[in-house]
């Protein structure tokens, strides 16, 4: 899972960086609303821990923006506000949940989990979608309970499209996130995977959109689309 770590106090972000990583997450850490702005134009994330109190800007702010944009990753807040009115702004705002500092790592991390399970459909770090699913600690994927032998890449390119299901992601996240020398690789390299994805995983599960992207939808296809 990768998460977006917005925080500008140097020892409590290190703190919280190290914890998320000892625990196999891949962590984006930046300190700045501007530098969370470009990270999240930039690069796919699962999760965003938000400190609100920044030095360029409120982190309520880019929480409008993502709900604004209807961008469907949940937002941890992490602030020293703690007044009600505060905790209801941020709610409000759309943040999923809401920690006041200072608080312990190992309630951290259990909200962190408890948000990925609630967002991803994550079950015992399994997403399944339909009678698709994925198990990320063992990288293992399964279609009607049958095992699919999948690449590195095949295995990564799945996980995000499953991890933001019902979400078009583009061809350029898709390639800077997943295949080795992002941008550097031959334009059908990220098609000649889609095309194996496809085959082994069965139809119905990877749609593209045309001119964007890819999409793996929650709901299967009616029957005679595409």
């Amino acid at each position: 899972m990768k998460i977006l770590l917005i925080e500008d106090d140097l020892e409590l972000g290190n703190g919280v960086r190290i914890a998320l990583e000892d625990q196999g997450l891949q962590v984006t850490w930046v300190r700045r609303l501007g530098d969370a702005l470009h990270a999240i134009d930039t690069q796919a994330c699962d999760l965003v821990l938000l400190d609100l109190g920044l030095p360029d800007g409120d982190g309520l702010a880019l929480l409008a923006r993502l709900r604004r944009e209807r961008l469907p990753m949940p937002v941890l807040i992490l602030t020293a506000r703690d007044a009600l009115e505060d905790r209801l702004a941020g709610l409000d705002s759309g943040a999923d949940d809401y920690l006041v500092k200072p608080f312990a790592l190992a309630e951290l991390l259990s909200r962190v989990r408890a948000l990925a399970r609630r967002s991803f459909g994550l079950v015992n770090d399994t997403i399944e979608i339909r009678q698709l699913a994925l198990h990320e600690a063992t990288m293992r994927v399964t279609v009607d309970e049958r095992a699919v032998e999948l690449s590195r890449s095949e295995f990564e390119l799945l996980c995000l499209l499953m991890k933001r299901a019902d979400r078009v992601l583009t061809r350029r996240v898709l390639e800077e996130q997943v295949l080795p020398g992002g941008l550097d690789n031959e334009s059908n390299v990220l098609d000649v995977h889609m095309s194996n994805l496809r085959r082994k995983i069965g139809p119905g599960y990877i749609r593209t959109v045309r001119g964007v992207g890819y999409v793996i939808d929650r709901a299967a296809p009616a029957k005679g689309g595409a």
